[in-house]
């Protein structure tokens, strides 16, 4: 039996040559601490490609960023990617926090515009800051020689004038110097080789991994895919009615769909996740073993 026989089983062959990256976001408290570094500690294993850590909206967790990127670098054998946004700051300001990244040992970073500290309001650059991220990868690679990604939107920014004005702007972010995109999440394998398609006829020749966000809770996600315009297809919505109260079977679910995503993108030949984890660790966990990943010594993860 083959990949894309029907007879096979979805999983029972792959081959595990995937490689997989994991986005965390910096803890508020104690309890949120223990969480993240739980999380990590389940994921280690895995031997993931890096694992990358959210900037707030207006560099509101800028300290808290730093704090937990450096002690990933510090503490753990991963490669770790510290997100950055032009919001609130000037370009020195942004270079001082690049340097103390680089003086920690951080060597990637996960570059981007940024959100505006008001939901809803509009992004306006620093008078003395960069406009964009396609600035902003310049400044930094001429900084330090960073390994920069970038974001991708296969169902178009929000507030893009056109989807191929996005498409050049992600074109101006990877000439400037990243070395790939990662996407918003998306739920359809569609959504993301029709982007592929796109990007590729556009002259993109970059990796453009793409990214999953396994769904622990529905309505959080409803509501996080409508500030980013991706579409809810209305069959999850039935598949997660009547499990507020379930937490077990809504884990087992959500699994099945991500999973789902993944066997599909992996049958058009991706080799590459990056997933949104939320701190959370079981649900990655769960499809990366699905797509054939086993966990390894803690020396082979290092290595």
């Amino acid at each position: 039996m083959t990949l894309n026989d029907p007879a096979a089983p979805l999983y029972a062959d792959l081959a595990g040559d995937c490689q997989v990256s994991f986005e965390f976001f910096p803890p508020k408290s104690e309890k949120m601490e223990a969480q993240l570094w739980s999380a990590i500690e389940t994921l280690t294993p895995l031997a993931p490609k890096f694992v990358s850590v959210t900037y707030g909206a207006g560099g509101s967790t800028r300290e808290r960023t730093h704090n937990t990127v450096a002690r990933i670098a510090k503490e753990t054998p991963l490669a770790a990617a510290a997100h950055l946004t032009c919001v609130g700051a000037s370009k020195d300001e942004i270079g001082e926090i690049a340097d103390a990244y680089w003086d920690a040992g951080v060597r990637h970073i996960v570059a981007l515009r940024g959100d505006p500290p008001e939901v809803g309001g509009t992004f306006e650059p620093h008078p003395q800051g960069y406009r964009g991220a396609a600035e902003l990868v310049e400044g930094l690679i001429k900084r330090h020689p960073f390994e920069i990604s970038v974001s991708a939107y296969p169902e178009v920014h929000p507030e893009a004038a056109s989807a191929q004005s996005d498409l050049d702007n992600l074109k101006r972010k990877l000439d400037a110097g990243a070395i790939r995109a990662i996407t918003q999440f998306f739920f359809t394998p569609d959504a993301y080789f029709r982007f592929l398609d796109k990007t590729l006829a556009a002259g993109i020749t970059a990796d453009i991994v793409p990214g999953i966000m396994p769904v622990s809770n529905f309505a959080a996600t409803q509501r996080m895919a409508a500030m980013c315009n991706t579409q809810v297809p209305s069959w999850m919505a039935r598949l997660f009615e009547g499990l507020d109260d379930h937490p077990a079977s809504r884990q087992l679910v959500s699994a099945t769909i991500a999973a789902e995503l993944c066997q599909k993108l992996y049958t058009g030949g991706v080799r590459d996740f990056h997933f949104y984890t939320l701190n959370r660790s079981e649900l990655s966990f769960a499809i990366c073993h699905l797509l054939g990943l086993r966990a390894k010594a803690t020396a082979d993860v290092a290595a």
